[in-house]
């Protein structure tokens, strides 16, 4: 930032600190590398392994055909053949509670994009 300055021998420039220092790295990875983010939270959250399991794919399909392979977000009723679009989603945020993760009556089809959007959103604003 340059400001002039006038005195009785005419005007001087002179350079002036900025006020608002440079801002402290943000906490966490850099975007773009989730696989490492990933890695991090199976390894310090147990229960993400349950996502992994066949009992979990059975429970996700069951869902999925219950829902007829539509988005129960409120407004949308997507219906999307490709099921990688499909988010088996638990209705009450489980937090590693194995009762309401494994509870079919907790769990809603959600297209992907209600999923990441309105969902995630959702939840991170009770989070806190």
């Amino acid at each position: 930032m340059i400001s002039r300055l006038s005195s009785s021998h005419g005007s001087k420039i002179k350079t002036i600190k900025p006020l608002v220092s440079k801002l402290p790295p943000r906490l966490g990875y850099q975007p773009g590398n989730e696989r490492e983010r990933s890695r991090h939270r199976d390894a310090t959250q147990g229960w993400r392994a349950w996502y992994k399991t066949a009992r979990w794919q059975r429970l996700r399909w069951k869902v999925l055909v219950r829902d007829l392979f539509a988005c129960q977000m409120t407004g949308c009723g997507r219906v999307e053949p490709d099921t990688s679009k499909l988010v088996a989603d638990h209705i009450t945020p489980h937090r590693g509670d194995a009762t309401l993760f494994w509870d079919e009556t907790n769990l809603q089809t959600l297209c992907a994009d209600c999923h990441n959007r309105i969902k995630q959103s959702q939840e991170r604003r009770y989070e806190r």
